[in-house]
């Protein structure tokens, strides 16, 4: 007898939103099927799916033990956060070649339901970091004897919902700092920056509005920036490796001497990116506005405004001009995002919101519908990017560092 052959093993997976993206979130059941076609008869051994979710951490460095002896240092270190393991044809001993408890399967396309149930506790969102990951997937595996097993891997994403409705995240985010710029015995007037944005928490797609004062009494022309920064930071065995990562930035005007810029509600749009992840042990990933003036030949002034970068987007009563901004955001296409090269002038009201968006905006609006929609727009776009994002610029940080310039004592004035 002519034995036949599998021709595909695939795995798909019962999508619990419209956009036909696997994502799941703790407390959901996640169900889908192995679809197996083969050419012809072929006897199988058994038919298992192996599931897993897990955080894991890896970096090397180099370390000096002499003067002509130089090692390498590992540190990894894993969180599993579940391990399902289930049989849908056959029996559990693959290693038994015996005729007996084979089944045969026919030439044709077959199906096998498979579920299981994430865990009720949380769980940390999906990322791909520098060095560093949190991975969900589903493992098939086809036996049949005297052959290698068919094995097929295939990923699903899951969110830590973050709800940025909560009064800690809404709280406005504000600061005032001032430096004297000296150069031997001669010191020059104070350039003083004030900043403040209305929430903490944002979601990716929204524009965050700045509000800032910039004064330049030095005698240095000076510039005024503000960026976003995603911080990955990695724990192993009780020591951090730390990743500093531009997200979005923004130029404002040259200031001459004696000059003030005034900053009302100016813009910086976030792309889409990971939320934050603030309950994993060995994954930290946090998110901070920085507000700045570039001085040159000398420290930049710089503010740090937190964020936390959620997955529930602004409730239409909780800010009005940011539920409007929100609104607006879920009506774009976030697939064709891309990061501006160059500051863009803020737009009219006029032009970002329709008279049919601004009544829409007065009437209240289900949690689930926010939840909904934030899968459809932004959160859709960074499930679809994050992965075939190309590698970014990263930027090395000493988790401790020598003194910072905001703390040596300046020179006094004269």
């Amino acid at each position: 007898m002519v034995l036949g052959k599998v021709k595909s093993l695939t795995i798909s997976f019962d999508c619990l939103n419209d956009s036909n993206v696997p994502v799941y979130s703790s407390g959901d059941t996640v169900s889908g099927r192995v679809n197996l076609e083969v050419t012809g008869e072929i006897r199988v051994k058994s038919l298992k799916i192996h599931a897993r979710g897990h955080a894991k951490v890896r970096w090397t460095e180099s370390r000096n033990a002499g003067s002509n002896t130089a090692y390498t240092q590992n540190y990894t270190e894993e969180v599993e956060y579940f391990n399902h393991k289930d049989i849908l044809i056959g029996h559990e001993r693959d290693d038994d070649n015996s005729e007996e408890g084979f089944n045969t399967i026919h030439s044709g396309r077959h199906e096998y339901a498979f579920s299981f149930e994430l865990p009720q506790t949380p769980l940390a969102t999906s990322f791909e970091g520098r060095h560093g990951s949190v991975r969900y997937w589903v493992k098939a595996e086809l036996h049949r004897p005297w052959l290698l097993p068919v094995k097929l891997k295939k990923e699903f994403t899951v969110f830590e919902h973050i709800d940025i409705n909560t009064p800690s995240l809404l709280s406005p985010q504000a600061g005032t700092k001032e430096k004297t710029l000296c150069c031997w015995f001669c010191t020059s007037g104070p350039i003083s920056l004030s900043a403040k944005i209305e929430r903490k928490g944002y979601t990716p797609g929204e524009s965050i509005q700045i509000f800032a004062e910039i004064e330049n009494c030095s005698s240095r022309m000076v510039v005024p920036k503000a960026a976003i920064y995603q911080t990955q930071a990695f724990y192993a065995k009780g020591k951090m490796k730390e990743v500093k990562q531009l997200v979005a930035n923004l130029r404002g005007e040259s200031l001459s001497s004696g000059k003030t810029e005034t900053w009302n509600g100016r813009l910086l749009k976030i792309p889409p990116v990971s939320p934050s992840i603030l309950d994993c042990s060995i994954i930290r990933v946090e998110y901070s506005l920085m507000v700045y003036v570039d001085i040159p030949g000398a420290m930049d002034l710089f503010l740090n405004l937190p964020l936390v970068i959620g997955t529930i987007p602004l409730h239409p009563f909780g800010s009005r001009t940011s539920s409007v901004s929100s609104q607006c955001s879920m009506n774009m296409n976030w697939l064709g995002l891309s990061l501006p090269e160059r500051p863009e002038a803020p737009p009219s009201y006029a032009e970002v919101v329709t008279e049919e968006q601004r009544r829409n905006n007065l009437a209240p609006v289900n949690a689930c519908d926010d939840l909904e929609r934030a899968l459809q727009g932004p959160l859709f776009a960074y499930i679809q990017e994050f992965r075939f994002l190309p590698p970014p610029l990263y930027s090395e940080i000493d988790p401790n560092p020598d003194q910072s310039s905001e703390d040596r004592p300046s020179c006094p004035s004269r």
